[in-house]
């Protein structure tokens, strides 16, 4: 079964390699055949995949800013609205189930390639239910942005979330419009770099993502890159093989941060979040909440590949906002 969730649900192919292969006459003239090793897996393409399911919204928003819509054959597990310049081709998409769709309807779209941000999303925190579906035909493609305990793929760059835009535009002959897409982000993220300017002294930030226990982002995951990007510094340089490591409340006391990230999801609502910190006295002694300085961020912001320059823009006019009148 293909079911939620991996670590608290919310990572590139880093450790993917590319390697051209000799092309195929295969009714894709312009197709160069490609191997690619994503995630100890080597897959070889000798044409664009055609049937297409993505297990969540950061792989199905990258199959839509790439243009790809027309391949997908089903969709599955938003956290938040689809941004509403992709709504319309995300439309034509059919959504396969709310959460992560079983093994038995996967399979009924016959799909030929299976895209997925979360180990969770096939169901096992490993590899073998990639193994099985390459052994019946079935390529996927697991992205090392939010499976870092099986990828490994390092301290996370904005170079990691650009090469897993490469592998794709790879994998289905884009290219260009993979670079195209780069190139605006690129440009966004340092727009916002521009009006940030120079932080002398980052604000300090815990980035809430459970209650009990008590989690956040490790330094070297990608919503902490998009933090640092946004000029914010995380209270905890925990290290970790996810994106999250466990805390203690007292130690975030402690640490007593000035901003309080709250990650609204359809799953975990930000309003909710907020209510549990201002219930409960002993947290009436952390700065950021005596001074309701909550920063609300769509949880898609922080896990999307196509959406961080606009993750780090938010985040950066809620922490300094004289930057951005």
């Amino acid at each position: 079964m293909f079911s939620a969730c991996s670590e608290q649900k919310g990572n590139p192919t880093v450790n993917s390699s590319v390697t051209n292969v000799e092309p195929a006459s295969n009714g894709f003239s312009d197709y160069t055949p490609v191997t690619i090793e994503n995630c100890g897996m080597n897959s070889t393409y000798k044409k664009p995949p055609e049937r297409v399911v993505t297990l969540d919204q950061p792989a199905t928003e990258v199959m839509l800013a790439l243009g790809l819509e027309d391949r997908m054959v089903g969709t599955a597990y938003l956290d938040n609205q689809i941004p509403p310049k992709y709504q319309k081709a995300y439309a034509k998409v059919p959504v396969l189930a709310k959460q992560y769709p079983s093994r038995e309807v996967l399979l009924a779209t016959e799909p030929d390639f299976v895209y997925a941000s979360f180990p969770g999303a096939f169901g096992r925190e490993d590899t073998s239910e990639r193994q099985d579906l390459l052994s019946l035909g079935i390529n996927s493609y697991l992205s090392p942005q939010g499976s870092r305990e099986i990828c490994k793929p390092g301290m996370e760059t904005m170079e990691n979330v650009y090469s897993e835009i490469r592998n794709i535009g790879r994998i289905f002959g884009v290219e260009e419009r993979a670079r195209k897409l780069i190139a605006s982000l690129q440009e966004q993220i340092q727009e916002t770099q521009n009006k940030l300017g120079k932080v002398e002294t980052p604000r300090q930030v815990f980035w809430y993502a459970s209650e009990d226990p008590p989690y956040t982002i490790i330094p070297g995951s990608l919503p902490n890159q998009i933090l640092e990007l946004a000029g914010g510094q995380n209270i905890f340089q925990e290290e970790g093989e996810g994106t999250y490591v466990k805390v203690n409340w007292e130690d975030v006391i402690a640490r007593n941060p000035q901003v309080i990230i709250l990650s609204d999801a359809t799953w975990s609502p930000a309003q909710k979040q907020k209510q549990f910190f201002q219930s409960n006295p002993a947290y009436l002694q952390i700065k950021a909440v005596q001074e309701e300085q909550f920063v609300v961020i769509d949880y898609s912001y922080s896990v999307s590949l196509v959406s961080t320059a606009e993750g780090v823009r938010q985040l950066a006019k809620a922490l300094y906002p004289e930057g951005f009148q």
